[in-house]
């Protein structure tokens, strides 16, 4: 799964690509805390407009990235959700707790 990175000061914006089911969602996760952890953020978007497929996995990578956010002290958003992806995503209230941006 791609997964693509950039850093301007302390904000970080990752871009993922690909289908984010249960195959990809503990590499994805891996992926995800080692840049937040190397990088220490005070912001991070998550942008999946790459993202062709998501199961409920998904809601776990978010959640699991927007809680160490957290621990740090910093923001997420998520930009460019996918109709599919923000179907799975808004019926778990993740919406509720963490930004959309279009």
């Amino acid at each position: 799964m791609p997964v693509t990175c950039a850093e301007e000061g302390r904000a970080l914006t990752v871009r993922v690509e690909g289908e984010v089911d249960h195959h990809a969602a503990r590499q994805l996760m891996e992926e995800l805390g080692r840049r937040v952890d190397t990088a220490l953020p005070r912001s991070l978007t998550l942008d999946l407009g790459g993202v062709s497929f998501m199961d409920s996995s998904g809601i776990a990578v978010v959640l699991r990235t927007w809680r160490r956010m957290s621990q740090l002290g910093g923001v997420m958003t998520v930009r460019n959700v996918p109709p599919q992806a923000a179907k799975v995503l808004k019926a778990a209230g993740i919406d509720k707790l963490i930004p959309f941006q279009e």
